[in-house]
């Protein structure tokens, strides 16, 4: 399970109390979740009106930064490719990972100082996670032309002989070069018609130079043959090729092409290599940089609330629930039953119910602070 329920509860004589209360009712006997503090550090209150407007602003941030995490993660799962199965072992937070992270929680006191107001603190990690989201989008971009101009070139050399491209299959001894007069095509012809082709292509024109023919390339399903004949019979054999199920190519050899086709692609061979290394190491750091910017929302998130539902002075606990996956419910039942006392309006309703007239914005609301942190980022399962 890397599903985490981040809550709170006010201090009852001491926050020891609170923690205390908790264990005994939802791991000491029956096992329904792992149970860890959640550090949060004195931070500067302010004023009730700040509180309430920050409330709605950590919740709109706290929506982007997530989006953030997963874009950096998905992206970073997009180009490792082959090896999905070495993205875990990318994803860190402080060079751990994710669970040791949240887990043993310690607020960055370098990057987000304390003695700022919550406003400016919930400030320095919006400017700093959309340069993140933004450098992503230009990073991305570059790397993903890169890549597909690669897989188009890669395209055009594989595929059947009727579309890929010829220049890595042909020599240039198989066409007759610099000839006023005659003219090398090169035709591709199913297997099944081989014998025919040989029959016939002599007479789908009236200049082909006998016996000129050769089998050069085949795949699965056809052979490219070459044949040389008169440039005036070109249109004529073309239009009669066609007629028998012969298709012919549209080639001519071009040293010079092929050349810059080859060297075009070891150039953006060589550029996507020269690009991975430091974009793998640039979503390491920018991963880990996001995931900490956004459990630090989650905390700033808990004390906002903490304060604005069970008031001054500052008193409560933050507690981090893993839960066990089978007992959920029997969670939610015991935590209830634990903190019903702290609002009576507040019975247990779950977000996905579709009470009429009753809009909960998708957050489930609960007489205690909640707040959920999924580690599950990605898309797919690893």
């Amino acid at each position: 399970m890397t599903e985490f329920w981040l809550i709170s509860a006010p201090g009852e004589k001491t926050c020891q109390q609170t923690w205390d209360k908790l264990m005994v009712a939802t791991s000491r006997t029956n096992n329904l979740s792992t149970n860890n503090k959640f550090n949060i550090p004195d931070l500067k209150v302010g004023t009730l009106d700040v509180l309430v407007g920050l409330s709605d602003e950590l919740a709109k941030l706290d929506t982007f930064v997530e989006s953030v995490v997963k874009k950096v993660a998905q992206y970073m799962a997009d180009v490792l490719e082959d090896s999905r199965d070495k993205v875990q072992e990318n994803l860190l937070a402080n060079g751990v990972d994710l669970v040791t992270y949240i887990t043993r929680f310690q607020w960055d006191m370098a990057k987000y100082p304390i003695k700022q107001s919550l406003k400016n603190i919930s400030e320095i990690i919006s400017k700093q996670v959309t340069q993140i989201d933004n450098d992503l989008k230009a990073r991305a971009s570059a790397y993903n032309n890169l890549k597909g101009n690669l897989q188009n070139l890669e395209r055009k050399n594989a595929g059947s002989l009727l579309t890929r491209s010829l220049a890595d299959i042909v020599k240039k001894e198989d066409f007759v070069l610099d000839s006023e007069y005659l003219i090398t095509m090169l035709v591709v012809v199913s297997k099944t018609n081989y014998a025919d082709w040989q029959k016939i292509y002599e007479t789908l024109a009236e200049m082909v130079v006998p016996r000129s023919t050769k089998l050069l390339f085949e795949d699965n399903e056809s052979g490219l043959f070459s044949v040389t004949l008169f440039r005036k019979a070109v249109d004529d054999f073309k239009h009669k090729a066609r007629e028998n199920k012969f298709t012919v190519r549209d080639f001519q050899y071009n040293e010079e092409e092929m050349k810059a086709d080859k060297e075009e692609m070891t150039r953006l061979s060589t550029d996507k290599k020269k690009q991975f290394g430091p974009l793998v190491r640039w979503l390491k750091v920018n991963f880990s940089e996001a995931f900490i910017a956004w459990i630090h929302i989650k905390a700033l998130r808990v004390f906002v609330e903490s304060v604005l539902r069970y008031g001054l002075p500052v008193n409560f606990q933050a507690m981090l629930l893993q839960p066990n996956k089978k007992n959920m419910k029997k969670l939610r039942e015991v935590l209830y039953d634990l903190y019903k006392h702290l609002d009576s309006s507040a019975a247990i309703i779950d977000a996905s119910m579709d009470i009429p007239g009753l809009n909960l914005s998708q957050q489930e609301y609960y007489p205690y602070v909640y707040y959920k942190i999924d580690c599950n980022l990605l898309d797919f399962k690893v």
